[in-house]
């Protein structure tokens, strides 16, 4: 849930601090529309070398060394991402349970204390609002959105749950991510403990040296292990010092956290995602359980329940893309008689792999993998094929796993 993608180190496109980053490094960056507004960790960035763009409002590191060694890094060994501008929600009352169920598909009143679960804020049309991550804490839930869609989404969520539900937004409250193999050693001589969380759990852990207690999670947007930590802004720059100061350890921009997530294959919303895309169409369909199948109650669900019954229109689905030259969103999807049949989403040379990848839609008929499509960017014809994703396997710790 964020942005971002790079061809490569060397790009030096997005330098100036008013500039509005998309996530395409060839194209689509404008002059922002108001100052971007500073998060805690400004000055870190800074100072460490972090080159500073607009993004969903702030201002924020796009890369620090460079967005190919970033990336590998991560991969490697540890990265630590400032992902604050993410909104951070909590959700009290009687049956807050019930009433996200309302507009959310995800089973929530089953989900067990300190679980995250990943759904989607719905539009009544079925359309994605919003993609998010739920943690049930006690009778409460604690939601993780898009910084891009955070007013929005407050505003949405307001307007439809009933007044005894009250809808709090953590503004004081910093959000780090250490992400990749060597997240849990780092982080767990840091913070005791976090290695018993397994994939999708949280908890809080007392940590007086950084504002008294922070949440933390295990997960991520990288498709590495890892972890996200919500802290005190004031003490933001005392727990990222902390972290950093392991040699394990790299600050890693907006860049490669896009190009980590498009070789995982995870949507990013406001390019994968919108309010005109259902969860079927999408490929989200595991976001909803088995109950809310069967029962319904959320919004859209008479036309979501009858795309799982009757399949989409269109699928989202991989590329692998020949030659060396990345296709971006944007570009046109044609069949072999030169029919528009789908369009791509996200685009960009993957570092791991060293070959360009992509994801996008095409007509559920053509959702095969290897089936074979042209590409059309810039007039220009790119040979392709439907792939599987993620492009690059998984690496969560799920319960079971050897530590």
């Amino acid at each position: 849930m964020s942005k971002e993608v790079h061809s490569g180190p060397t790009d030096q496109h997005h330098q100036a601090r008013g500039t509005a980053f998309t996530g395409d490094p060839d194209g689509g960056a404008g002059a922002a529309q108001a100052e971007p507004q500073a998060l805690a960790l400004d000055g870190w960035h800074r100072a460490r070398g972090g080159r500073m763009v607009e993004f969903a409002g702030y201002s924020m590191p796009v890369q620090y060394e460079g967005i190919m060694a970033e990336h590998l890094w991560t991969r490697e060994n540890a990265g630590l991402f400032d992902v604050s501008h993410m909104g951070q929600l909590l959700v009290h009352g009687q049956g807050a349970d019930v009433a996200l169920e309302r507009l959310l598909p995800g089973e929530l009143q089953g989900l067990a204390d300190r679980k995250l679960r990943y759904s989607m804020l719905l539009a009544d049309n079925g359309g994605i609002i919003d993609d998010l991550m739920a943690t049930r804490r006690g009778s409460d839930f604690y939601l993780v959105v898009n910084g891009s869609t955070k007013h929005g989404d407050i505003e949405a969520l307001e307007n439809s749950l009933p007044r005894d539900v009250v809808l709090d937004h953590m503004k004081e409250q910093a959000l780090l991510a250490l992400q990749g193999p060597k997240a849990v050693e780092v982080l767990d001589g840091i913070v005791p403990g976090v290695a018993e969380l397994t994939f999708m759990e949280g908890n809080a852990f007392d940590a007086p040296d950084f504002g008294g207690s922070l949440w933390i999670s295990r997960s991520g947007y990288t498709g590495e292990d890892g972890f996200e930590i919500s802290v005190p802004g004031a003490s933001a720059e005392k727990l990222a010092d902390a972290i950093a100061a392991d040699e394990r350890v790299r600050p890693v921009g907006l860049g490669a956290r896009d190009s980590l997530r498009l070789e995982a294959g995870l949507p990013l919303y406001g390019h994968d995602l919108d309010s005109n895309t259902t969860p079927v169409a999408a490929g989200l369909t595991f976001a909803i359980q088995k109950r809310r199948r069967s029962e319904g109650g959320f919004a859209g669900a008479m036309r979501i329940l009858a795309e799982l019954h009757n399949g989409p229109i269109e699928k989202r689905v991989g590329f692998d893309i020949d030659g060396r030259q990345p296709v971006r969103e944007g570009a046109r999807v044609l069949d072999d008689e030169g029919n528009e049949v789908g369009r791509i989403t996200s685009g960009g040379f993957s570092p791991s792999l060293q070959r360009p990848i992509a994801m996008g839609y095409v007509a559920a008929h053509l959702a095969e993998p290897g089936t074979a499509l042209k590409l059309e960017q810039r007039s220009k014809l790119f040979d392709a094929r439907v792939a599987p994703m993620p492009f690059v396997p998984h690496r969560y710790h799920r319960k079971g796993a050897p530590a």
